[in-house]
């Protein structure tokens, strides 16, 4: 999809002028482990004109690869992005009805041939809500990569301007059963899966960390899920966040150290810590819970200090923050 945003922190009314950039959350996925060195592919489906062309190319400068792309239909997605600043809050306004993938037909995809040689699906709870189909083909996506043995992990990514929170509790608790990691915030778990930690409250940034532990068993349990993990932010301000996440795996719940941010641009954080649990489960070599959720957790809050959506940080980068530089002193 295509976000469109004033320069710097002006208002939409103010702005004579956005800025282009292409994006999605799975693309955010698919570009941040393109960084890491792991092979990706992207499939969704884009009308064939100039605009998409821009948006493939953008892709491909990060090594993903495009081929499985369905081409069809009449417009590309957009959202428009409005960033806060202190006690200001961010805005997002969507545009994407009628866009191609809202409208595609299960018939489009072929994911026999799609997950050729694959190895990982993930997908977010965002698709499903784009149109009356993306709900079937989210599941025929995961019937297809189960029976070929894929690992399966979604990104809850409830957004309440897509859809109520009755049509993702129709639609999130069948699909995350598929699933071998999930993973989400708080509100996530409350709006799709009907399952909220006691003791915060996100308006005031109190998070307790032992009903984030005690939550994710139960949605493990609930749902038979492997791996559960969840981003933990601490909202001082639009500017300034609190961030660590968690994983409950084996049994046992693993937290990250937290990071303080400056923020420069926090969408796609929650992209980048997804991005980062799959590279460090998928690492032949073997990441213990610990190191995962450490990986993950450095890996987003080095993004949010990345203007756009993508996370450009690479294995070094996050392993230079994970060993404790985290100063931002000039690399020389």
């Amino acid at each position: 999809m295509v976000r469109l945003a004033p320069s710097g922190y002006l208002k939409f009314v103010q702005a004579s002028s956005f800025d282009v950039n292409y994006t999605g959350a799975e693309a955010n996925v698919c570009v941040s482990l393109g960084n890491f060195g792991i092979p990706v592919r992207y499939v969704t489906k884009l009308p064939k004109n100039e605009i998409s062309d821009c948006a493939v190319k953008k892709l491909k400068q990060f090594g993903v690869e495009t081929d499985h792309i369905v081409w069809g239909g009449g417009r590309i997605g957009t959202y428009y992005l409005e960033r806060g600043a202190s006690q200001r809050p961010s805005k997002i306004v969507y545009d994407r009805k009628y866009s191609a993938i809202s409208m595609a037909k299960p018939s489009d995809f072929d994911w026999e041939y799609i997950f050729d040689g694959a190895g990982w699906f993930h997908f977010t709870g965002i698709n499903p809500a784009l149109g009356n189909d993306t709900a079937q083909i989210s599941r025929d996506a995961c019937e297809a990569a189960q029976k070929k043995g894929l690992t399966i992990s979604c990104d809850l990514n409830y957004r309440k301007n897509l859809w109520s929170p009755e049509e993702a509790r129709e639609t999130m608790p069948e699909l995350v059963r598929y699933c071998d990691v999930l993973i989400g915030n708080e509100e996530d778990a409350e709006i799709a899966l009907g399952m909220k930690p006691g003791g915060t409250d996100v308006s005031t940034g109190k998070l307790n960390y032992d009903s984030y532990a005690q939550l994710a068993k139960k949605v493990s349990e609930t749902f038979e899920i492997p791996a559960v993990a969840f981003t933990l932010r601490t909202s001082h301000s639009a500017s300034d966040n609190g961030w660590a996440g968690m994983i409950f795996t084996g049994g046992e719940a693993y937290f990250s150290k937290e990071y303080e941010i400056h923020l420069v641009d926090r969408v796609g954080g929650g992209d980048s810590f997804a991005a980062g649990l799959i590279f460090a489960m998928s690492m032949s070599s073997g990441y213990d819970p610990q190191k995962t959720v450490e990986f993950a957790t450095a890996a987003s809050c080095l993004k949010q200090t990345m203007e756009m959506d993508f996370n450009l940080a690479n294995v070094e980068d996050v392993h230079r923050l994970l060993d404790g530089d985290g100063s931002g002193r000039v690399q020389r």
